[in-house]
C-alpha cells in the first residue's frame, strides 16, 4: 500500500476526522474505551438534532431509533458487563488491516489508541467503522467464524448499534466526519443502523 486514499472511499482518522464518538481526547485509560465512546452518544440523544442531521428523512428516522435505544438500560448493560479483556486497537478503520502476501496473514497498524479492551467492543468497532461502507467486509460472515458465546454475541450486536449511531451523529451537514466522506455516506450508515435495530 502506498498510503493513498481511494477516491470516494470513506475516511476516518487517517483523514483527520475523529473516530466514532471520540470526545476529542483519549480516554483516561484504555479500559475506559467503550464508556468513553458511549458518553457523547448518551449526551446527544438528550438534545434535538435540529439541522445537525440534514433533511434526509431516513437519516432522521435512524437517529430517532438510535436515540430511543440510548434512553433504555441496554447501553448501560454493555458498559458494565464484565468480560475477560483483550488487547485491541480501539480503532476499526479497515485501513489499519494490511494483508501480508508473503506471510499469508493480516498485519495490524495504528496502535495509537490500543490497550486493554473488551472483545465485543472491538468486534463492534471493526464491523461498523465508517470504512465498512466500501463493501469489502461482510460482518455476518466474519462474526459467524468466531466462537462467540450467546451472551457475547448479544454484546457485539449492542456495540455495533452504538458504533453505527456514533458515526451517524458525525455525518450530518456540520458533522466532524462529513468533509472526509463522499456524499450519501450518512444515508448508508442510517440504512445500516436501521438494519441493526430491525
Amino acid at each position: 500500500m502506498d498510503g493513498a486514499e481511494a477516491p470516494g472511499r470513506p475516511r476516518s482518522r487517517s483523514g483527520t476526522a475523529p473516530g466514532p464518538c471520540r470526545p476529542g481526547r483519549r480516554p483516561t485509560s484504555h479500559h475506559d474505551e467503550p464508556p468513553a465512546r458511549a458518553r457523547p452518544a448518551r449526551r446527544a440523544h438528550h438534545r434535538d438534532p435540529g439541522t445537525d442531521l440534514g433533511d434526509d428523512a431516513l437519516v432522521r428516522e435512524a437517529y430517532q431509533v438510535g436515540a430511543a435505544w440510548m434512553s433504555t438500560a441496554a447501553p448501560d448493560r454493555l458498559l458494565r458487563d464484565p468480560h475477560p479483556p483483550v488487547v485491541g486497537l480501539a480503532d476499526g478503520n479497515h485501513a489499519n488491516l494490511l494483508w501480508d502476501e508473503q506471510g499469508g496473514c493480516v498485519r495490524l497498524i495504528d496502535w495509537e489508541d490500543s490497550g486493554r479492551n473488551d472483545r465485543a467492543f472491538e468486534l463492534g468497532e471493526l464491523t461498523e467503522h465508517i470504512s465498512h461502507v466500501d463493501g469489502t467486509l461482510d460482518p455476518g460472515a466474519l462474526l459467524a467464524r468466531l466462537d462467540l458465546t450467546p451472551a457475547e454475541a448479544v454484546r457485539v450486536h449492542g456495540f455495533r448499534r452504538l458504533v453505527a449511531l456514533c458515526w451517524l451523529l458525525q455525518l450530518g451537514p456540520a458533522g466532524a466526519a462529513t468533509p472526509h466522506n463522499p456524499p450519501g455516506t450518512a444515508r448508508r450508515v442510517a440504512e445500516r443502523l436501521l438494519t441493526l435495530f430491525a
